[in-house]
């Protein structure tokens, strides 16, 4: 079977990580429908090339009748909230959309003979891990209602997995940051939570300073330490399961991380020296929710499928970022 005979189904595909997982199935040659409710998702990043349907993941009689029309032989699940502090404060909103609608958006899907799916969990399951690098087989500690929703998905497709016959590969991303060198597709959010983004909104005068939420954690500066992959090494795992799943119908779950954990002050002070004039920062008080420090170990994807990232490098990440920061800066103004 020819790649372009493949249709590819994505939720959340208006999203940061959706659309550059969008753009790189379609320069391999797929093809991609993307399904978006565009409440936190951009239509601006869905590329030209997929079709779209603006719809929620809820919406079972519409998609009921796409699928009538259009046999998929996948589905990306990114379609969901993801502000761990939005979701302490409204920790039933997050079951709803994160839990609820896509147990009933994948019943839909099994219903319809789509059976392989991979699924955009998150390393927040761990929650403070107790060694530094976190394997697959560790505890799950979920701190905040946002991580919690994520596990609840993660236990139903395993349990789909003996009950359906239906193959999974979770993905659990350490933080996610970058965009596409092209710059295709990066990060745009009313809302920004993620550190590297938060930086770059203050290097190109969005914003006035950079809050770093606690210096008082066990660390060798006083600041939390995570583990940054690139948003295009992220989307070239995605591929690498999707072809796993067509090929060998196995389930796995994957950690998504370069095992390298840098403190929020190395990621400023690395910022700092691509920029004539530092950031301004200020230390307010720890976040709820957020672990010390998590770190993966990436072995088992690596030795899985003999794989080398492409921009395991900070400074790559922060450049990125910080060029399409300028990028979508410059377009509203």
């Amino acid at each position: 079977m020819s790649k372009s005979s493949i249709n590819i189904l994505v939720t959340g595909g208006a999203g940061y990580i959706g659309s550059s997982v969008s753009n790189l199935l379609i320069d391999q040659g797929y093809n991609v429908t993307i399904f978006d409710n565009l409440i936190t998702g951009h239509e601006e990043l869905i590329p030209t090339e997929a079709k779209f349907e603006k719809l929620d993941i809820s919406d079972t009689s519409n998609i009921e009748k796409i699928f009538k029309n259009k046999k998929f032989s996948a589905v990306f699940h990114f379609a969901g909230l993801i502000r761990v502090g939005e979701s302490i404060e409204f920790p039933a909103k997050y079951m709803d959309n994160n839990f609820e609608k896509s147990k009933i958006f994948l019943n839909t899907c099994f219903d319809n003979d789509i059976k392989k799916v991979i699924f955009s969990s998150t390393a927040a399951v761990y929650g403070n891990a107790k060694k530094n690098k976190v394997v697959e087989t560790d505890k799950i500690n979920p701190l905040n209602p946002y991580a919690e929703s994520k596990i609840k998905l993660e236990n139903f497709l395993i349990d789909q997995s003996i009950k359906r016959q239906i193959n999974y590969v979770i993905l659990r991303y350490f933080n996610v940051a970058g965009a596409d060198v092209e710059m295709r597709t990066g990060l745009i959010s009313k809302f920004s939570s993620h550190l590297i983004k938060i930086a770059c909104e203050v290097a190109t005068g969005k914003k006035e300073k950079l809050i770093i939420n606690g210096d008082d954690y066990d660390t060798p500066d006083g600041t939390a330490i995570r583990d940054y992959i690139h948003v295009s090494d992220l989307a070239d795992i995605h591929l690498l399961c999707l072809k796993y799943l067509i090929n060998d119908n196995k389930s796995e779950i994957f950690n998504c991380g370069y095992g390298k954990g840098y403190s929020v002050k190395e990621v400023i002070t690395t910022l700092n020296e691509l920029l004539s004039n530092k950031i301004k920062t200020e230390v307010g008080p720890r976040r709820d929710g957020d672990s010390q420090i998590i770190v993966s170990n990436p072995n088992k994807f690596n030795n899985t499928f003999s794989w080398k990232p492409k921009y395991n490098d900070l400074k790559i990440i922060l450049k990125t970022a910080l060029d399409w920061e300028k990028k979508i800066f410059n377009k509203k103004n």
